[in-house]
């Protein structure tokens, strides 16, 4: 998920609504760097975390989130492109994100990104769909980045968040279905 933000996401300007995108955001409103909000944002997400999801959420979660601050950080700055095109870049970094989610969410843990919120909305209705969550809060965020970034990021934003979470649906049916037929046959 580093690797595709940093080499995918911030260099075509793609907002999705991820903790990244609100980086990029304030960044270009206020001029504060973009990994210092990064890491703050990650932080105060952390702290939300363990104050809703509970502490052995929040324990597995500290892995990921400095692992994907750790790589963030080092792949920002790293002098080197990884752009092939727009297309195929898109499609990339669509699925490496929605891997990342999937291998955070089904270890019961967080990207400690947004997914917290709709994790947190989730633990307080069961039926509120996880990646429907994502997408909803993506689109708040893409609300704002309209103002710093116009409507051609926000349009490739929402594009992305359709395919990023339409991708994290189905590995978590395809996960939910693995578990349901584990139990029939125990």
């Amino acid at each position: 998920m580093g690797f595709a933000y940093a080499k995918w996401m911030k260099p075509h300007t793609i907002i999705n609504g991820g903790v990244t995108s609100v980086a990029m955001i304030g960044n270009k409103a206020l001029g504060i760097p973009i990994l210092y909000l990064t890491n703050g944002i990650t932080l105060l997400l952390l702290v939300i975390c363990w104050f809703f999801l509970g502490r052995q959420n929040f324990f597995r979660s500290i892995l990921s989130s400095i692992c994907y601050n750790l790589f963030f950080s080092v792949f920002y700055l790293a002098p080197f492109s990884a752009r092939i095109n727009f297309p195929i870049d898109f499609i990339l970094a669509s699925i490496l994100i929605a891997i990342g989610y999937y291998c955070c969410i089904t270890a019961n843990a967080s990207t400690v990104g947004m997914d917290v919120l709709a994790l947190v909305a989730h633990k307080k209705n069961n039926r509120i769909n996880i990646a429907h969550a994502i997408r909803w809060i993506n689109f708040s965020v893409l609300l704002l980045g309209f103002f710093v970034y116009g409507w051609q990021s926000v349009l490739v934003g929402v594009l992305f968040s359709f395919l990023n979470s339409w991708l994290l649906s189905k590995l978590l049916n395809r996960e939910s279905d693995r578990k349901q037929l584990e139990e029939q046959n125990d």
